[in-house]
């Protein structure tokens, strides 16, 4: 999905492109709506030719000879009405296959476009680094994703009828102009006048909609985290505060919405009443003009219903000039997205087989130009189990997140198994590193499915078991089938950290990152998960610690202060320095009185 300009451009320029994006994607679809499209013009225009042709070759004489067709002197032969109601009946039915036609691959151009661009930005939001997610309201991605893909396709609803307009405006004028050049000069003065009124709306209406469609992502946004922080807005009392932060976000929406509106509503009954006040003026000339021989009463009939017969489709123009507008902005909000840089994940080598040593060389890692860690080093051997040990703060999570490639570094680099993170494929390091947060996050499904994660083959009994958690999983009422709540809600915090670990655990990994992953577990379990892992996994552990039993199962402590590795070696050792010694024995302190 490419990236559009997103200012300072023409709206029929950029909504010249937005077309084009979906005519190349899909050429066939666009082309066979294209086709069905002008097959209706024609065969529109063929009918008033043919409702001509029967009202002076059949209507009209049989009025003057009062009689039925087949007699009188000017009595009209029955082969000729019945070709007439063949032809009538023949162009009836093209046009309606031309009309499903038009209908049927139009919408199948729309939609195959649609799923392409929500393909393209789910896939990107998947390959965006974790600092983009971090800096971007959920309810305003779900917006981009939903509405605003939605809207950047409404444009090409009407595209193939809209373009056909066109055409058929220039046959109906030259049909009329056939007719009598002063009926012409109606059409002449007339549509141009529609063209001029809609490319001014066009230009009014588009900061408006801009705004309006802003303001659904704002709402999205207030939307979601409201709901999501359903505990915090109910156990502090923040209900009336939420609903008033919902109905200010929502009277914004309104405003702009009631802008574009009223918009519309100046423009839109112009747009549909000038094709009947050309009628009006047609009638009115060509009754003139047929009282004074210069016309017959077929060529006001083929006249007045060609105009009728534009009334219609220029409102469908009208309709896709009115959401041209919207459409551009749509799109530019999700080309904004579409234009973030991916991290550079591009790389082919492979990981070696066993537990990963990992080595963190001269890190550095920001956010928004703040160092979250600092020119940080150390080592951890193959099968070895490291603690980072320091204060809230400190640096600890950025450093996992960092090894596991969620977060690119700043300056530095970190090695798994010997290759730079960065050169890895994205695959790899996801099937040989498994990481487990603190904030255990569950999917609304089975135990599990939660644990297998569409693997087959998976051992989820026994990776339950190794997370220590077969016993609460068994009393549960469908054991491991049991259906969890959204995020896991159904679950004790600790219930929902020990499946959380059950899943990294189910992959095997060569390494594994434990980001405070038992900190809600009581620390008998705790110490029972540890030694789980030391005898029957064979990998690496780096483990975010926080209480004084989990740092002593470690083989090493990596000490971290400020983002820097003040020290690293075993924990005996490190008690000599007086910092690190204050900070566990705070530990201990939380540890006897928690």
């Amino acid at each position: 999905m490419s990236r559009a300009p997103l200012v300072e451009d023409h709206i029929w320029r950029r909504g010249g492109r937005l077309i084009a994006r979906s005519l190349r994607a899909h050429p066939g679809p666009h082309a066979i709506a294209m086709f069905g499209a002008m097959v209706f013009v024609f065969a529109a225009v063929g009918g008033a030719w043919v409702f001509r042709g029967v009202t002076d070759e059949l209507i009209v004489p049989a009025f003057e000879s009062g009689s039925l067709p087949g007699g009188g002197d000017r009595g009209v032969s029955a082969s000729t009405v019945w070709w007439a109601v063949a032809a009538l009946v023949g162009l009836s039915v093209i046009r309606g296959i031309s009309v499903v036609t038009r209908r049927f691959f139009l919408s199948m151009a729309e939609l195959r476009t649609q799923r392409d661009w929500r393909r393209s930005l789910l896939w990107h939001y998947l390959d965006v680094p974790l600092r983009f997610h971090r800096s971007k309201p959920t309810g305003e991605l779900l917006a981009h994703a939903d509405i605003d893909v939605q809207m950047a396709t409404v444009v090409l609803k009407p595209l193939a009828f809209s373009v056909s307009v066109v055409l058929l405006v220039v046959v109906s004028v030259v049909s009329i102009f056939l007719v009598h050049p002063l009926l012409a000069l109606i059409a002449a003065v007339l549509f141009p006048a529609l063209v001029v009124i809609s490319r001014k709306y066009t230009s009014l209406v588009e900061e408006p909609a801009a705004l309006a469609q802003q303001r659904v992502g704002d709402v999205s946004a207030i939307a979601h985290e409201s709901f999501d922080g359903a505990l915090v807005v109910k156990t502090l009392g923040r209900e009336a505060a939420e609903v008033e932060r919902m109905l200010k976000a929502s009277d914004r929406l309104r405003q702009w919405r009631v802008r574009v509106g009223r918009l519309r509503a100046n423009f839109e009954p112009l747009i549909d009443a000038l094709p009947n006040v050309g009628i009006i003026l047609l009638i009115l000339v060509g009754a003139s003009l047929v009282s004074s021989g210069d016309a017959s009463e077929g060529d006001l009939v083929l006249a007045v219903t060609l105009f009728g017969l534009l009334t219609t489709p220029l409102r469908v123009l009208g309709f896709f000039l009115e959401e041209l507008p919207r459409s551009v902005v749509s799109l530019e909000r999700v080309d904004r997205v579409m234009a973030y840089p991916v991290g550079d994940r591009r790389g082919t080598a492979r990981l070696p087989a066993g537990p990963l040593g990992v080595v963190v060389d001269d890190l550095t890692v920001s956010y928004g130009g703040n160092r979250a860690v600092s020119h940080a080093s150390f080592t951890v051997d193959p099968a070895e189990t490291l603690a980072l040990v320091g204060p809230t703060g400190s640096g600890k999570s950025t450093l996992v997140e960092t090894i596991a490639g969620l977060l690119e570094p700043s300056g530095g680099r970190v090695s798994v198994g010997g290759v730079p993170v960065d050169q890895l494929a994205a695959q790899e390091l996801s099937r040989g590193v498994a990481l487990a947060f603190q904030e255990a996050f569950l999917f609304a499904s089975s135990i599990s499915e939660n644990v297998a994660m569409g693997r087959t083959g998976v051992d989820v009994a026994g990776s339950l078991r190794l997370a220590e958690a077969t016993e609460f999983v068994a009393a549960l009422p469908s054991g491991s089938a049991t259906v969890v709540g959204e995020r896991g809600q159904t679950l004790s915090g600790g219930q929902r950290q020990r499946v959380a670990l059950a899943r990294a655990l189910a992959r095997s990994p060569q390494l594994l990152l434990l980001d405070d992953a038992t900190s809600a577990v009581d620390p008998v379990v705790e110490a029972r998960i540890l030694d789980n892992l030391g005898h029957h996994l064979d990998t690496t552990v780096i483990v975010v610690a926080h209480r004084i039993s989990t740092i002593l199962l470690a083989d090493r402590v990596a000490y971290i202060d400020a983002g820097r590795v003040v020290a690293v070696g075993r924990h005996d050792d490190l008690l000599e320095r007086e910092d690190y010694r204050s900070l566990v024995m705070s530990y201990e302190h939380a540890d006897l009185h928690g």
